[in-house]
C-alpha cells in the first residue's frame, strides 16, 4: 500500500491537474463562441459568392478554357490536403481525420492512382512524415484561428498544382462542426470545380423563362476566370472555420472528460488516503493497548 506522504503527493498533482484542464476547457468554450459567429459571418459572403458565379457563368459563350474547370480524361494522381490541428489534447480530432485520410490513400492506390500529400496543420503533417511519406506543402500556425489569407495560399498551391497538370483531382480532408459534441470527418473534392456549382441543371430550366439582360466589361469569361480562384479560396476558408470550430470544440469536451476523470480519481484518493489514515492510527492504538498491556502484566 501506498505511505500517506505518496498518497497526498498524488492528490495534489492530479488537483495541478484538474486546475490545468478545467483551464483549458473554459478558453476553448470562450474561443468556440466566436468560431461560431466567424462561421455564420462566412455563409452570406459564399453565397453572394456562388449567385455572382452563376449569373457570369450563364452568360459565358463557354467555359472550356477555365483550367479550374477542366475534368481530367484519367485520374492519375490525386492530391489529399488533410487539415488537422497545431496541437493535441482534442480527444479524437486529429486521428479521425488522419484515418479517414489513410482509407482514401488506400482505395487510391488500389485504383492505380498516386497520391500527392499536403498537410495544414503541425499534427497531420508530423504524422505523415512519421509514416515517410512526403508532404508536398505544409501550413501551421493557424489551426484554431484562421485568417482568408491563409486560404488564399493554400488555394494558391492547389490551384497551381492543378493548372500545372501535376495532379489530376483535388480533394480536401477536415472536421465538420456540427455541435459541441459532434464534429463530422467530412471529405470535399476541390478541384476541379464542378459544373453544378456554376448552375448545372438549374441553368438550362430557367434560361427557357425571361432573363435579365447585363452588359459585361470585360468579358464574362475573363471575369469568371478571376473569380474561380476567389471560389477555391472560399471553399477552403469554410473548411479552416468549420475545422477550428471542431478542434475547440473537440478540445472543451476533451477538457471537459479530463477534469471529471481528475475529480473522480481524487476522490479515490482520499477515499484510500482516509483508510491508510485510518489504518495508522488503529495501529498505534493497538500498539500503545499492547505497551500498557505489558508494563500492567
Amino acid at each position: 500500500m501506498a505511505s500517506l506522504q505518496d498518497l497526498r503527493r498524488r492528490i495534489a498533482s492530479v488537483r495541478n491537474t484538474r486546475k490545468i484542464t478545467k483551464a483549458l476547457e473554459l478558453v476553448a468554450g470562450a474561443r468556440l463562441r466566436r468560431a461560431q459567429s466567424r462561421i455564420e459571418e462566412m455563409r452570406p459572403y459564399a453565397d453572394r459568392m456562388q449567385e455572382l458565379m452563376i449569373g457570369t457563368a450563364r452568360a459565358a459563350s463557354s467555359l472550356r478554357n477555365l483550367a479550374l474547370l477542366q475534368q481530367r480524361e484519367e485520374v492519375r494522381r490525386v492530391a489529399f490536403v488533410v487539415v488537422t490541428g497545431d496541437r493535441g489534447l482534442a480527444g479524437p480530432f486529429n486521428g479521425q481525420v488522419l484515418r479517414r485520410a489513410f482509407e482514401l490513400e488506400r482505395q487510391a492506390r488500389a485504383e492505380g492512382q498516386e497520391v500527392v500529400w499536403l498537410a495544414v496543420g503541425r499534427k497531420g503533417a508530423s504524422t505523415l512524415r512519421f509514416r515517410r511519406y512526403q508532404v508536398t506543402a505544409q501550413w501551421a500556425g493557424f489551426a484554431d484561428k484562421p485568417g482568408y489569407h491563409d486560404a488564399q495560399a493554400v488555394g494558391h498551391k492547389l490551384a497551381e498544382l492543378y493548372e500545372a497538370e501535376e495532379v489530376d483531382r483535388v480533394v480536401l480532408i477536415y472536421n465538420r462542426y456540427e455541435s459541441a459534441l459532434v464534429q463530422r470527418v467530412t471529405t470535399t473534392d476541390l478541384l476541379p470545380i464542378r459544373e453544378e456549382v456554376l448552375g448545372g441543371e438549374e441553368q438550362a430550366e430557367e434560361e427557357s423563362g425571361p432573363r435579365a439582360d447585363f452588359i459585361y466589361e470585360p468579358e464574362p469569361e475573363q471575369i469568371l476566370q478571376r473569380l474561380l480562384p476567389v471560389y477555391l479560396e472560399t471553399e477552403i476558408y469554410r473548411a479552416l472555420l468549420e475545422s477550428a470550430a471542431a478542434f475547440l470544440a473537440s478540445q472543451m469536451t476533451a477538457m471537459r472528460n479530463a477534469s471529471k476523470n481528475a475529480g473522480d480519481l481524487i476522490d479515490n484518493l482520499t477515499l484510500s488516503l482516509n483508510r491508510a489514515r485510518q489504518a495508522e492510527i488503529t495501529q498505534e492504538i493497538l500498539e500503545v493497548v499492547a505497551g500498557a498491556d505489558a508494563l500492567s502484566g
